[in-house]
Order: structure tokens, then sequence, then C-alpha cells
């Protein structure tokens, strides 16, 4: 019979299930990997786009947008 588990997979590799249970069963699986943390994500989207942040061109592009100084 297949069953479905969610589980959650540490740095180390190790996997956890969320629900609780006793053991996950010995045997064979399909792992299906979804998307990475969110703060994963946002660390390495800030990387890519600070490049372009940073640059004078953008400041002028967003000046309107700024309170009056």
């Amino acid at each position: 019979m297949l069953q479905t588990i969610e589980v959650e997979i540490d740095a180390s590799g190790h996997v956890h299930p969320l629900e609780p249970m006793q053991t996950i069963p010995a045997g064979r699986a399909l792992l299906t990997l979804l998307t990475p943390p969110i703060d994963e994500v946002l660390q390495l989207a800030e990387a890519a786009l600070a490049e372009d942040w940073l640059k004078p061109e953008e400041d002028e592009a967003w000046a309107h947008l700024q309170p009056a100084r």
C-alpha cells in the first residue's frame, strides 16, 4: 500500500515526520523536494538584486515616492 507522509529534512539530512506517529517504516521511498524555505529564497534574491537596488539610477527612478526632505 502506498502512503504519503509529510516530513521536514534538517541540515544534516535527517527526516522528521510532521505528524506524530510511531516511526517511519523501514523500506524504500520516493522523495519529492518542495520549494526551499522562504528565508533561503529571500537571502538568495537579496544578493542578486542588491546590485541593481544600489545603483544611483534606481534612486532617481523611485525618488517621486520619497517624502520631501
